[in-house]
């Protein structure tokens, strides 16, 4: 009840807010995207690039509204939001949107992924199963996949030097709401303790949690550096957000914005590549400025498969999670990924 009283809210704060449109035509050429991410983020750059194409391609005929962070609320906000119309478009990460769709859980699955992000990228920019089976599962929210990208390396920003399993013995580890992520951090030991993005920091500097795991650019732009000793590079999992829309939105377009929507977001994907790996890049210096004494610690292969092999358990969770589709899907990403057996 809480929740549906939160929303409701938020939703009515939207509507006053916008500008009252001439027509009913007008309206609909407004396309509405919101960011589970600040300014200056990976999403806010890949949305202001999409509404710089939208805008030009369309000779100004449709005009896409940004909704940064925190404007409307958390990042289950923003989902119910698209999933009622209110938003045309959003970003949904995976560790948040997997509790409503556990499909799309598999990238919490640790060590999923390929060592090579050109591959990781394209498998999904391309892959069949999975824009398959997430798509099937998301229109029974009455919500549309468009996209899948990567922001980054997930890296564990810690108090303590975490470098095997026993290291997360009695350490509060801040998680997503995310079932898969929770279990992925308990398997290692570690007492895990959901919050929202925007309490982490204080939470931090407040001794209730003693690490949290984000990409460079969030550790950065949101300063979990200032009240963290250590950036530990896991390989665990890869930062993976998806774009989502309203359905019953999707299904009104004309088949020429259907097509502008469709070519804009594959062309997105070369570009939102190279920019997120040069944003990490950049933030990473600053820390380095900022922070002369951050302990910069990346895991050798072998510490990485001591972690891998605690990890299993979490597949076999995921299959219970997801169902038939789910299994379908890991294995065709495993294929698509290389990943032995």
């Amino acid at each position: 009840m809480r929740y549906l009283l939160r929303l409701f809210t938020v939703t009515l704060t939207f509507l006053l807010s916008l500008p009252v449109l001439a027509t009913s035509e007008e309206e609909r050429l407004v396309w509405r995207f919101g960011l589970e991410e600040i300014d200056g983020s990976v999403q806010d750059i890949y949305a202001k690039e999409f509404k710089r194409r939208i805008e030009e391609k369309s000779a100004g005929q449709v005009t896409v509204d940004i909704y940064s962070y925190g404007t409307l609320g958390e990042s289950e906000d923003l989902t119910a939001l698209t999933s009622l119309g209110t938003l045309q478009m959003t970003h949904a990460s995976v560790g948040i949107i997997g509790s409503l769709v556990p499909e799309m859980q598999v990238f919490n699955i640790p060590y999923i992924f390929s060592q090579h992000d050109k591959l990781n990228q394209s498998v999904l920019t391309n892959n069949a199963t999975l824009y398959e089976v997430v798509g099937n599962a998301l229109i029974d929210q009455e919500l549309r996949l468009m996209t899948f990208y990567l922001e980054g390396d997930m890296v564990w920003s810690t108090n303590t030097e975490i470098v095997k399993p026993d290291d997360f013995k009695d350490f509060r580890m801040r998680v997503m709401n995310s079932p898969l992520v929770i279990e992925s951090f308990r398997v290692y030991g570690a007492d895990t303790i959901p919050l929202p993005y925007s309490q982490v920091y204080g939470a931090l500097q407040a001794n209730i949690v003693d690490g949290q795991s984000n990409p460079v650019f969030s550790i950065e732009e949101m300063k979990f550096y200032e009240v963290t000793e250590y950036m530990i590079w896991s390989g665990k999992q890869k930062f993976t957000t998806s774009v989502i829309a309203n359905q019953a939105w999707y299904l009104s377009l004309s088949a020429e914005h259907k097509t502008l929507l469709r070519d804009t977001f594959e062309e997105m994907s070369d570009f939102i590549f190279e920019k997120q790996q040069a944003l990490n890049k950049a933030q990473l210096t600053k820390i380095k400025e900022f922070k002369p004494s951050m302990t910069f610690i990346t895991l050798t292969r072998a510490q990485q498969n001591a972690f891998r092999k605690f990890s299993v358990p979490i597949r076999e969770r995921y299959i219970e999670l997801a169902g038939q589709p789910g299994e379908r899907l890991l294995k065709a990403l495993d294929e698509a990924f290389g990943n032995k057996k």
